[in-house]
């Protein structure tokens, strides 16, 4: 059976999160009904990573094997038209190899958390972003953040609902960058690893907005890194602030693709 990779995008406010469960709305779930209508008999999809509920997506992979050899960019056609009125879009679609897995092909994954500053409630972006109405101040935000680079234990960044074998993970990259935009200054903050543990990022961030707060100071992230423990650890940000944005592997999967605009 042909296996194809598609790189998909979801507003996640209307779901349980990417997982299928019984009962409620999954994106994983309205995937699986669009591609069993292209194919009765196809296998349950895998994805890059799971993401929780209320987060979104610009750059979830996932791949499906399929009985019919169909072309990228109908697949993709015919996936949208399927997926209608999901907010759900598959923006790439590329046939891969046997052996290509979107979640344990992947060397690097990036997430996205984004914040929107400003005293008055949020209009057009309402539920993209974290609202915050007191000022905050990127610049010890990103300097306190350098604290999570490289190889630790981020046993004070773990939910007590993680799975991961080890609380050891390296981080490649944090940044945090601000801009100011018709809808309030929107504080982003980039973290690029190979993988991550549950709430690992907004706890980044949570605790990063209290740097920026200034009820933290950036020697407090540190310690609270330092302390491997979960009680030391900021707020947990909303969901709502949170994108998959990106998976790397090895090579250009949509090179020879179909791949939006």
């Amino acid at each position: 059976m042909p296996r194809f990779a598609m790189k998909v995008a979801y507003d996640g406010a209307p779901y349980s999160g990417f997982q299928i469960q019984d009962n409620v709305r999954s994106v994983q779930g309205e995937l699986e009904k669009a591609v069993a209508k292209l194919d009765p008999h196809a296998p349950r999809i895998t994805c890059a990573g799971r993401t929780d509920a209320g987060v979104h997506a610009m750059g979830q992979i996932v791949h499906v094997d399929l009985e019919r050899d169909w072309d990228p960019f109908r697949l993709a056609e015919a996936m949208n038209f399927q997926l209608r009125p999901n907010p759900i879009a598959i923006r790439a679609v590329a046939l891969v190899d046997d052996d290509f897995s979107a979640r344990f092909s992947a060397v690097k994954r990036r997430y996205l958390y984004r914040i929107i500053v400003r005293r008055a409630p949020q209009t057009f972006g309402r539920g993209t972003a974290w609202w915050v109405r007191h000022p905050l101040d990127p610049s010890p935000m990103h300097k306190a953040a350098q604290s999570f680079l490289g190889l630790h234990d981020f046993t004070t960044f773990r939910s007590s609902m993680c799975q991961s074998a080890s609380p050891v993970k390296s981080v490649d990259r944090v940044d945090v960058e601000a801009f100011d935009t018709d809808e309030g200054l929107e504080i982003q903050i980039h973290v690029e690893a190979r993988s991550f543990m549950h709430n690992q990022v907004r706890s980044f961030a949570g605790t990063l907005e209290r740097v920026g707060a200034g009820r933290w100071e950036i020697d407090d992230v540190r310690a609270a890194l330092e302390a491997k423990d979960r009680a030391r650890c900021g707020p947990v940000a909303p969901p709502e602030g949170l994108y998959f944005a990106e998976v790397t592997y090895p090579t250009e999967i949509f090179a020879d693709g179909f791949v939006d605009g």
